[in-house]
């Protein structure tokens, strides 16, 4: 489905093919010889998408733009199954597996593997020709990839990079009920899309 949402229709390169079940919405810019396979979600929320060319988006995959964190995929790159980029920018020639996730102001460099269930935690960046093994967390600016069983370390890095600033726009500690009430706010936004094809 292409959806105009907010006031803008996605751009699609006519080379590029989008499964039936996929869900394009918003500010998207689809270019040539990409493929967006079936329940994958690409969808600008105040923020801008751009996938380059020959780029595979592989099933159930969520790529998603926010306000200040628009989302760059660079030419040549996969985004697994089930993988989550969320206001990320990820260079060309990247591997970013199935179930990895990328947090708002995360940037990969050129040639990057997030390997099955990796994680790029926010504002963190990886070199290029990073890899981040299965399950591992990559976190700060430049990245530490650390275990997960790691967690006091990881947490004294993540702690500093404002994950509920960056991703929510709120201090730490604002109250879930104050939280979840913004959010619902916010996303009634797609109260008014329509489908564009």
């Amino acid at each position: 489905m292409i959806i105009t949402h907010r006031g803008h229709t996605p751009t699609i390169d006519p080379t590029a093919t989008i499964a039936p079940t996929a869900v394009i919405a918003g500010d998207v810019t689809i270019g040539p010889g990409v493929r967006v396979l079936w329940g994958a979600v690409l969808t600008s929320e105040d923020g801008a998408i751009t996938v380059g060319e020959d780029v595979l988006v592989m099933e159930n995959a969520v790529v998603r733009a926010r306000a200040g964190h628009d989302v760059h995929i660079g030419a040549s790159t996969l985004i697994g199954a089930h993988a989550h980029v969320n206001g990320a920018t990820v260079g060309a020639s990247c591997f970013i597996a199935t179930g990895a996730s990328l947090f708002p102001g995360a940037r990969l460099g050129e040639g990057v593997e997030v390997r099955i269930r990796g994680v790029v935690q926010v504002n963190s960046w990886l070199d290029d020709g990073a890899i981040v093994p299965i399950h591992w967390v990559a976190v700060g600016r430049p990245a530490t990839i650390l275990p997960p069983d790691r967690h006091d370390e990881i947490w004294a890095i993540q702690r500093d990079l404002d994950f509920p600033g960056t991703v929510y726009g709120v201090e730490r500690g604002t109250p879930m009920t104050e939280l979840m009430r913004q959010q619902s706010a916010w996303y009634e936004a797609h109260s008014g899309d329509e489908l564009a094809e």
